[in-house]
């Protein structure tokens, strides 16, 4: 996820650019650049802060009234100079920002290299302007030019491209990254989410799959690409205020986050091909396997040793990163996968410290191009899931748990555990499961709320799960107690008769996670036991379960996905209920009293 901003007007293009870029930088705070046009391409970029580069370069004095404009998370390359955008062709007459994932940006390149073309970043968006540049050359238009080079190109994006030799104009397309169009007086405007645009106009139009849109001051043009049809849509007036709009309209960023995890799951499939071929060979190097995580990391950590265990039949221990040195030892056979969002937790980085200094190899899945655990990785995989404002983990846990589950699919049959045919039906699967995060998003909503209402004066609240209802158990209890406040805990079904039973009285709230597999069985062994002591009895499981739904007192639905996807979807009503019982309780979920978004003590 990246900021987009572009202009084409009578006015200096770069003041607008850069109250623009301030209102997208939440959207990436890693590096950040501008081009705009008079003449010639003006070029200035930088890693930072926004604020720092303006400082540094003044990105604001930049000539011109047409330019575009960059805020970066990086994806492919580490925060530098050379990896921010806008990215140019080798003529200088090409400037490109990008937002997305080009999944084809290597064999690209190669091609391209081989034409004569000379790349200077490790960016995947570097390929887009030389294979403008390339159609250019054969004599193209600027906008065939970008529709042939889009044709080309696999993945995700929305890109606006700035051509030297048309300063009035300026071209912007969309697939699977929002852009929008901003139309005003005399001026145009393009964008990647609305905030952008408000201080310069309320009249927004935003483009739809595959549509490319041509921008003068004066005018735009939209058409539908694989058709060719020309596109008419009449703006619509955006009445938000500048904080709603960057939260996408919704009152805090952990619902927003909550509800684009169907996004943040496709881009991270989107992106893992070839890291995950490469993780899954370092793991199966080594005899013995850690996964070591914090939190939501660790809880990650333990749904993928069940998804190894049962897909590939490889034995993994999950360890919480800071009992990982008091527990753990290791040699030159020992591998560990750090889990970390923001790539800086203090406890990960010295779990992954102790087993290097005892020969152990170590590789890394985290959310953050150039953070310190890359440093301390030999192989460094990557999420993709955006940056994550608020201080709770949504979005990165079902990315995490993604990644997991293609890793495993991907040992699975290296094992001999999986098929052929049984790896790719799972696999289309998961590739499906971005649809079925949504429908089961769309069918939570209400009925968490009305839940959630209902629970504003519990004091205990007690979270059951077996198999990958477990991990997922955990991962729900966390966030119930992070942002409201409520004591929640998770159990492993067959823990009740060991303690918990003896807490449960007549009304004692309970979340089954229900999931699918022969562990569900004995599930509902446990329901029974807690029903039998009064506990009010809420399952989440497959929405036509009827075994679960005779002994709940409340469904929380989901639709059906199999035992192996079951924690991206049993998952999200939980984040939900959380949510609906912090706004419920008067607290503001974002910012939970006593946590940071990264812990980078001890």
């Amino acid at each position: 996820m990246c900021g987009i901003i572009g202009y084409v007007g009578t006015r200096r293009a770069a003041p607008l650019l850069l109250e623009g870029l301030r209102r997208l930088e939440y959207r990436g705070y890693d590096s950040a650049g501008m081009a705009t046009l008079e003449g010639k391409l003006w070029v200035r970029k930088d890693a930072g802060k926004l604020e720092e580069i303006e400082r540094k370069l003044g990105l604001s004095s930049l000539p011109g009234r047409t330019g575009i404009g960059h805020v970066r998370w990086a994806t492919h390359g580490s925060p530098s100079r050379r990896n921010a955008h806008p990215h140019l062709d080798d003529s200088g007459e090409v400037a490109v920002v990008h937002n997305g994932i080009i999944e084809n940006y290597l064999e690209l390149r190669r091609v391209l290299e081989r034409k004569g073309h000379r790349f200077v970043s490790e960016t995947d968006t570097e390929v887009i302007p030389h294979l403008i540049s390339h159609f250019l050359r054969r004599g193209e238009g600027l906008e065939r030019s970008v529709e042939r080079a889009v044709g080309e190109l696999k993945g995700s994006l929305a890109v606006a491209v700035l051509y030297a030799r048309e300063p009035e104009k300026l071209v912007g397309v969309r697939r699977s990254s929002p852009l929008l169009v901003g139309k005003g007086n005399g001026e145009s405007f393009l964008a990647s989410d609305i905030p952008a645009l408000l201080p310069f106009t309320r009249r927004v139009v935003p483009l739809q799959e595959e549509e490319m849109v041509v921008l003068t001051p004066s005018s735009f043009s939209l058409r539908h690409l694989p058709s060719g049809r020309a596109v008419a849509r009449k703006p619509m007036e955006v009445k938000w205020t500048a904080e709603m709009a960057e939260k996408g309209g919704y009152p805090h960023f952990t619902l927003k986050e909550i509800l684009e995890q169907p996004w943040a799951v496709g881009e991270t499939l989107r992106g893992a091909g070839e890291e995950a071929e490469k993780l899954s060979r370092f793991l199966l190097r080594a005899e013995h396997l850690y996964f070591v995580g914090c939190g939501t990391s660790y809880h990650a950590a333990v749904v993928g040793k069940y998804l190894l265990a049962k897909l590939a039949g490889l034995q993994v221990e999950a360890v919480v990163a800071s009992e990982f040195s008091e527990s753990c030892g290791g040699d030159g056979r020992t591998a560990v996968l750090a889990i970390t969002q923001s790539g800086e937790t203090a406890d990960v980085l010295r779990a992954v410290r102790h087993l290097r200094s005892l020969g152990g190899r170590v590789a890394c899945l985290t959310n953050v191009v150039g953070s310190s655990v890359t440093r301390e990785s030999q192989l460094v995989c990557y999420i993709r899931a955006g940056p994550e404002v608020s201080v709770v983990a949504t979005k990165t846990f079902t990315s995490q748990v993604a990644y997991l589950l293609l890793l495993s699919l991907r040992l699975g049959e290296e094992s001999g555990r999986l098929d052929r045919t049984e790896k790719k039906e799972l696999l289309s699967s998961l590739l499906a499961s971005p649809g079925l995060m949504e429908r089961a998003l769309r069918s939570s909503l209400t009925r968490t709320k009305a839940l959630a209402r209902k629970m504003l004066e519990e004091e205990h609240l007690y979270l059951v799960g077996r198999g990958l209802g477990y991990p997922v158990a955990m991962e729900g209890a966390l966030k119930v107690k992070e942002i409201s406040y409520l004591h929640a805990e998770a159990l492993a079904g067959g823990e009740l008769k060991h303690g918990t039973l003896a807490l449960l009285e007549k009304g004692t709230p309970v979340i089954a996670v229900a999931v699918p597999g022969e562990s569900k069985g004995r599930l509902m062994s446990n329901l029974e036991e807690m029903r039998a002591r009064g506990a009010r009895m809420i399952a989440v499981a497959e929405e036509r379960d009827r075994e679960v739904r005779e002994h709940a007192d409340l469904l929380l639905p989901v639709p059906r996905t199999g035992e192996f996807l079951s924690p991206l979807t049993f998952i999200l009503p939980l984040q939900l209920l959380a949510y609906h019982l912090s706004v419920g309780r008067k607290l503001d979920p974002d910012r939970p009293r006593s946590l940071a978004k990264s812990v980078t003590v001890e």
